[in-house]
């Protein structure tokens, strides 16, 4: 059986981002977590967060 390679992450800026390009946060679907990172240092690596802990802390940040 072939499996193919794992692809890497399709990053996209947050929508809960500031309008100025350098305050940018970017998510992105990593198997079954969410990933954020700066997009300043983006080579500084990411944090992860359950896909329940990201709505809980995007609904947060809405209100």
């Amino acid at each position: 059986m072939y499996n193919s390679p794992p692809q890497a992450p399709s990053w996209r800026k947050s929508s809960y981002s500031g309008q100025v390009a350098q305050e940018c946060v970017e998510v992105a679907s990593l198997d079954s977590v969410i990933g954020a990172r700066d997009s300043k240092d983006a080579a500084r690596g990411h944090l992860t967060v359950s896909p329940a802990a990201w709505t809980a802390l995007t609904e947060t940040i809405k209100r």
